[in-house]
């Protein structure tokens, strides 16, 4: 009997969202130990034999294009510690059908790497920052390597990335200070900041909603202390962040609101955990597993079906603001950020 062909339909859940948006984590593993996301010491990372391979992400992303995925975007982890990881970033960008490829990154290996990554095809990056003071820097990462991840900045800058992003996390009671001095440094560089409320994935559970520095009081700080923020009409509506731009043509900033402004209803994202484990939400407890699939020689048919069921499985949204509301059972660091 022969195979049944690959259906090309659209990735479309039961409520009517279209899914062209795949994160890729590379590795659980990090550099850094920002509090919020990773104990100090004692962290277990996976085995190496369970983490994909680059020939395994390769072939997932094939059967993913093939079904109308065409954005990704590399995570960890922190994937620069994945050792060869500008042949990986070729190796996608190289698949038909992918017009899009980002990465996430907290750019203390970028004055090693942002060159390799580069000439590999890369241009899109977000840079992880949450602070521009040495004393709070290690403070939140537990390291000190301020001055490599402002190297690796000025680097990518000086190469021709774009846009580059910078993702900060707003905790309320320890990154106020930082909320300005961050939005002028991007001004001045060219680079777009996007706040991002302090959401219930940390490995120490420390998340608490009273902790969360909410992007309203974000918007006030940055229109009295900079210029006045308007909302950009007609974005993306898929789009995580909500976007605004200074009222002086100064450039803008995003605002990813998951607690206070949750975006699902037009989530777009799937994604893949370093380990092959396929989730429709960041937030989702339960898992599809394709290294089973990958590994054990299914057809790609068998690999297609598997983000089928994935996407039609998916949710109307997590329940952060509701009792209902469980963490999933793997830190951010685990699932991919």
């Amino acid at each position: 009997m022969a195979t049944p062909a690959i259906s090309h339909e659209p990735l479309i859940d039961t409520f009517g969202r279209v899914h062209d948006n795949l994160r890729i984590s590379v590795t659980d593993r990090c550099n850094i130990r920002c509090y919020y996301c990773m104990p100090e010491t004692g962290v277990e990372f996976m085995e190496r034999s369970e983490i994909l391979s680059f020939e395994e992400i390769e072939r997932f992303v094939r059967v993913a294009a093939s079904l109308g995925v065409t954005k990704l975007r590399v995570t960890g982890g922190e994937p620069l510690v994945r050792k060869d990881l500008p042949d990986l970033i070729a190796r996608l960008i190289a698949i038909p059908g992918i017009n899009d490829l980002a990465l996430t990154t907290n750019a203390v290996l970028m004055p090693q790497l942002a060159r390799p990554l580069y000439d590999a095809g890369l241009r899109r990056i977000n840079v992880h920052l949450d602070t521009l003071d040495r004393e709070r820097f290690l403070h939140i990462t537990r390291r000190d390597d301020l001055d490599k991840v402002l190297e690796g900045i000025a680097l990518c800058r000086e190469l021709g990335y774009g846009p580059i992003k910078l993702n900060a996390v707003a905790v309320k009671g320890l990154t106020e200070p930082d909320v300005v001095p961050i939005a002028r440094f991007c001004r001045e560089n060219n680079i777009e900041p996007r706040f991002i409320e302090f959401m219930p994935l940390d490995a120490q559970q420390i998340w608490d909603r009273n902790k969360v520095l909410l992007a309203d009081d974000i918007i006030a700080t940055l229109s009295r202390e900079i210029s006045p923020l308007i909302e950009i009409p007609d974005r993306d509506p898929r789009a995580p962040a909500t976007e605004y731009r200074y009222a002086d043509g100064g450039g803008r900033v995003g605002f990813i609101a998951s607690v206070s402004k949750p975006f699902c209803l037009n989530c777009n994202r799937l994604r893949l955990t370093s380990d092959g484990k396929l989730r429709y939400c960041l937030f989702a407890i339960e898992e599809a597993d394709v290294k089973a699939l990958l590994r054990g020689g299914a057809p790609d048919q068998d690999i297609a079906a598997v983000i089928r069921s994935n996407v039609s499985e998916k949710w109307l949204g997590h329940e952060i603001n509701s009792a209902k509301f469980v963490p999933p059972p793997r830190p951010m660091y685990a699932i991919g950020g």
